[in-house]
């Protein structure tokens, strides 16, 4: 937690480290824009396939809402007759082949917790894969599907795009606005100019589309059918586990319907143990549904996950259609 707390104050303020590693930095950012610029010359091959692709993803290191929304960008689709397929790189899972399709009872440790909470969020076709393009063919060709959506793949210039959404913490924003190592940014700010939607998490900028988070009852881990509100826990001293890029707004949620939260954090994708999530009072235990899905072996009846659904505006939802019909 010490590391974490440094590396945050590194790079969400003006901390005299961040100039230190200043020149890492403008090496880091020539190397990143020399890369983009030998696949948009062509220099380095990029893979096409034959069904719309669209990108989500950030410029910044950390969660920032990404999975929520393309979550909603698969219902959104069904809805709309596509067949959807997902693919990721399965960060935090151990799968070191080629392709691997997730399933929502496959085992995060070997396929990473997103993939796994997408699946099942969705009930489309996921796969993870190091390298995006192949992905998306095998489910083009063994699932069908004729819409490919691209989790955390902005970085990912081998695979081809019909669609790029950058997505931001509205609160947090860019930091020190310096890449890394000095600050939190993959890649300068300059490149959300070449995207064609930026969705900002809580608060929206100009030309920016806000993202709301709407959470749901309490689900419980043994039985995903049996649900409580989470005023029901009112007054109630409570464990909630979090290992997420930054719980501050899951915490105080929690803590305005009046629960006494005992914090317990954990880095984003962690791998949890027995001891990390069973304790001994007696107290209910809450953590969020990425969190879930790896530690439903350890719960017991009054453990529970927190769902959030994404929100979007009705003129994010105008703009992605005029840009799909320009592709199809």
């Amino acid at each position: 937690m010490l590391a974490k707390q440094f590396i945050e104050n590194t790079w969400y303020s003006k901390h005299p480290f961040s100039t230190i590693l200043l020149p890492m930095s403008w090496i880091y950012s020539l190397i990143v824009v020399i890369r983009r610029l030998c696949y948009q010359s062509g220099l380095i091959a990029i893979n096409q396939v034959d069904v719309p692709v669209i990108i989500v993803g950030n410029i910044s290191v950390g969660g920032t809402g990404k999975t929520p929304l393309v979550i909603w960008l698969a219902e959104y689709f069904k809805k709309k007759g596509f067949k959807p397929g997902i693919i990721s790189r399965g960060y935090g899972g151990k799968f070191a082949g080629k392709t691997q399709q997730v399933r929502a009872d496959s085992n995060p440790a070997l396929v990473g917790d997103e993939p796994v909470l997408i699946a099942k969020r969705t009930n489309c076709s996921v796969a993870i894969a190091v390298k995006k393009s192949r992905a998306a063919e095998e489910l083009i060709e063994y699932c069908d599907c004729n819409l490919i959506i691209c989790d955390d793949g902005m970085q990912h210039y081998s695979l081809s795009r019909d669609i790029e959404i950058a997505v931001i913490d509205g609160q947090r924003r860019f930091g020190n606005e310096r890449c890394l190592p000095a600050g939190p940014l993959r890649e300068p700010i300059s490149r959300l100019k070449m995207v064609d939607l930026v969705v900002s998490k809580y608060t929206a900028g100009r030309h920016e589309y806000k993202m709301e988070y709407v959470y749901g009852d309490l689900v419980s881990l043994v039985d995903p059918n049996n649900t409580i509100s989470v005023s029901s826990l009112k007054g109630e001293s409570v464990h909630v586990i979090s290992g997420i890029g930054n719980p501050d707004r899951y915490h105080s949620y929690l803590r305005n319907n009046k629960l006494h939260i005992i914090c317990h954090e954990f880095s984003d994708h962690y791998s949890y143990k027995k001891k990390d999530v069973v304790f001994e009072d007696g107290f209910p235990v809450v953590m969020t549904e990425k969190d879930a899905v790896k530690c439903t072996d350890y719960a017991t009846k009054n453990y529970w996950y927190l769902p959030i659904i994404a929100v979007l505006p009705d003129s994010f939802t105008y703009r992605l259609e005029a840009y799909m019909k320009d592709i199809i």
